[in-house]
């Protein structure tokens, strides 16, 4: 083992996957629990939209801020506050009995996905050397497919067998064991003190926050609507004072001197015009598989396994890639191949059935797997160890916006075309939403509800073919090859 390097930075890779593992156990349990949301809870597609919503408004809010606070008061104390935050939100979102509630409860949970999420990269930028980083970081993201896996597939069987509410207690134990090792396990790490921005930390929030906001109301209120342009008013002007306040402090929660590195700035939009097509996959695909193919929860979750099998593989050979081939081609190479999963998408019918939806989901994981990776390790590799946790909470950032402009926009876009496609004489439940339709049990209705959500779906996917052709173009114009790390000496092992 090389000197100085933990040996036990092994074991707390995987205590940051157990927690990263929480998180994404929850997103893709949340999705596939959408129709029963809709038909047991008596959800509305606007409640599904801000139980979905509440989350992404406050865990987007918070992360810079939640970043920046880590750093200063510790990775480790900050990871743990925010598992505890988290395990207990979920837990009392098993107990709700109304929509209201259950927003709220993901609302909490958002606080407690704030203060963990940067944790999980900050450390390992931390514990890893640049030699080994690479390969951590691949196991960071599979670990993020494994939540897809593990998600549906339990998430399935608990939906099949018990109430909706019972998939949030999968989020218990896990965090339970991953408070307790990183406990045993993992070191402190802070960088070094400064003062605190309270400015900053209000400016970011309120910023943050408003711009999330506005984004998130446009498909119920409309572009036009007082709210969303108030939002986005305050956002503007919250944001615009933040940067100029960053750049004339003498302490800044936010080191603006990142985004002149022109592989911090190209991975950053990469990332959120990846997220921005990938965001909203998963709120489309569970609802067909269930309304629009007849799948049962579990069956949709089973469904979606080589999606995810597919990513985590090529999760591994773009981390091996990456020892010969640039960040960049292998980030443009794999954005490009997830655009072309998504132009098959754009072929689905209501009668197409699973063997080309499944095509297109394996052709967009071999494509993240290749371009994520590389997206990461290119933004990690410009921030400085001393600001790790607002870096990491950078990069959380910028995928949350782009998830939610997705969710906005595509969730705006399947919509408008489903409501649209629908015959001018179904009943008004039937035109707001396919669950509406399968509830008036009227087959000729729903026959009709199947075609016009798998059209929308269709739309759906060409606006993401076409951010996935922008991520490219970003990537392939802004990103610079970073200089080769040398191979280790043949014979210095690396311990585990």
């Amino acid at each position: 083992m090389r000197e100085g390097r933990d040996p036990r930075r092994w074991w707390i890779l995987g205590v940051l996957c157990l927690s990263l593992l929480v998180i994404g156990i929850d997103n893709t349990v949340l999705n596939l629990a959408i129709p029963p949301l809709m038909t047991d809870l008596g959800a509305d597609p606007s409640d599904v939209q801000w139980i979905i919503d509440a989350y992404i408004l406050v865990f987007a809010g918070l992360l810079l801020t939640a970043g920046s606070l880590s750093d200063r008061y510790g990775r480790k104390r900050f990871l743990i506050i925010g598992l505890v935050l988290f395990g207990g939100a979920s837990a009392l979102a098993t107990a709700v009995t109304e929509p209201w509630q259950l927003i709220a409860a993901r609302a909490l949970m958002g606080v407690g996905g704030a203060i963990l999420m940067p944790s999980t990269l900050s450390v390992l930028i931390t514990v890893f050397d640049e030699e080994e980083r690479r390969k951590a970081i691949a196991v960071w993201s599979a670990v993020a497919m494994l939540g897809v896996i593990a998600g549906p597939t339990l998430g399935g069987f608990l939906l099949d067998h018990y109430w909706w509410g019972s998939i949030f207690l999968i989020n218990v134990p896990v965090a339970a064991v991953a408070v307790v090792a990183a406990v045993v396990l993992m070191p402190e790490s802070r960088g070094p003190a400064r003062r605190l921005d309270p400015l900053g930390v209000v400016l970011s929030v309120t910023g943050m926050t408003s711009l999330v906001f506005a984004v998130v109301s446009v498909p119920e209120e409309g572009v036009t609507a007082t709210p969303v342009l108030a939002a986005a008013g305050l956002a503007v002007l919250a944001l615009g004072a933040f940067v100029l306040w960053e750049r004339r402090s003498g302490h800044p929660m936010l080191p603006l001197e990142l985004f002149r590195d022109r592989n911090f700035s190209g991975a950053s939009f990469s990332i959120v015009l990846m997220a921005f097509g990938m965001g909203a996959l998963l709120l489309m695909l569970t609802q067909y598989l269930q309304f629009v193919l007849g799948y049962s929860p579990m069956g949709a979750g089973l469904a979606l396994l080589p999606y995810a099998v597919a990513a985590a593989l090529f999760n591994a050979v773009g981390a091996g890639l990456g020892q010969r081939v640039s960040n960049r081609a292998l980030i443009g190479v794999g954005l490009g191949v997830m655009g072309l999963g998504f132009g098959v998408l754009t072929l689905l019918t209501a009668d197409s059935g699973y063997g080309l939806l499944i095509t297109s989901l394996m052709i967009m994981g071999v494509g993240g797997g290749l371009a994520g990776p590389a997206a990461y390790a290119t933004l990690m590799g410009a921030v400085p160890p001393a600001h790790a946790g607002v870096g990491s909470a950078l990069n959380d950032t910028v995928q949350q916006v782009g998830m939610a402009l997705s969710v906005a926009v595509l969730g705006s876009v399947l919509a408008g075309v489903y409501t649209a496609s629908m015959p001018a004489g179904a009943p008004a439940a039937a035109r707001e939403s396919i669950a509406g339709a399968k509830l008036l049990g009227d087959p000729a209705v729903m026959e009709a509800a199947r075609e016009s959500f798998a059209s929308a779906m269709s739309l759906g996917s060409w606006v993401s073919v076409a951010f996935c052709a922008a991520a490219v173009t970003v990537a392939l114009a802004v990103i610079r090859p970073a200089p080769k790390v040398p191979a280790a000496p043949e014979g210095d092992l690396v311990e585990a």
